[in-house]
């Protein structure tokens, strides 16, 4: 596959949300999704520490022992209460499906992309994601707070378009959903919906999906931090 012929593919998942929808998207079948990658999925010229692991847990390290000191007689000052954690950001936490964040054989497609260890091609796409994803992010809580559900729909097809190119699944998923509510439809359930049921459907989606991009967005990050090779000035 040329680099030509993949910018331009990778192109139209990019573009702007301002489009018109052509037809309404499809879900793709999950069978079918893997088999296009296996089938699709070129040899990786690179030796196996190029292709994708998931980012190493960084090294606990360990502080010297230091010998234990009879403390002089003073007065002690108070110490400060540490901050009490929060149970609601906790449990948010807990919710998102961190394994299944980022679509590995998407992911892999895309880094054979790559011409070196440096890894340019992929990590600019990844770059132009998040600029991206950000925009997006403020453009969907303006609309929701005009309860332009039109515009709703565009930002959630244009951006599962912009994830679904990059392997990021958690958001393409309930990027999919938002699309659908702010056409007024519920597609798992096969019902349409009220204006007032939709923007119901979408608000605590919206909150979400955030938390799944920054899930994300750490994991891309740290990814090209470890492998990525800096290039030689």
């Amino acid at each position: 596959m040329s680099h030509t012929k993949t910018n331009t593919v990778l192109a139209e998942h990019l573009k702007s949300p301002e489009r018109e929808l052509s037809a309404k998207p499809r879900s793709p079948s999950p069978g079918a999704a893997a088999s296009r990658a296996t089938s699709l999925a070129p040899p990786s010229p690179k030796s196996p520490a190029a292709r994708l692991t998931s980012p190493r847990p960084e090294a606990v390290s360990r502080a010297t022992p230091i010998p234990e000191r009879t403390p002089a007689p003073s007065t002690a000052a108070p110490s400060t209460p540490a901050p009490a954690a929060d149970p609601e950001s906790d449990a948010a936490d807990e919710e998102i499906d961190q394994e299944n964040i980022i679509d590995l054989d998407t992911f892999n497609q895309i880094l054979d992309l790559d011409e070196d260890d440096t890894h340019d091609f992929s990590l600019g796409m990844a770059e132009a994601y998040f600029t991206q994803a950000s925009t997006t992010f403020v453009d969907m809580d303006k609309a929701f707070e005009g309860k332009d559900l039109a515009k709703l729909s565009s930002l959630g097809h244009f951006l599962k378009g912009s994830s679904a190119a990059l392997g990021v699944s958690a958001v393409q998923a309930s990027c999919e959903h938002i699309q659908h509510y702010g056409a007024l439809r519920d597609e798992e359930n096969g019902t349409d919906l009220t204006e007032a049921d939709a923007l119901a459907m979408i608000g605590p989606l919206l909150q979400r999906v955030k938390r799944e991009y920054a899930v994300a967005e750490r994991w891309l990050k740290n990814w090209y931090k470890e492998h990525a090779t800096p290039a030689e000035v």
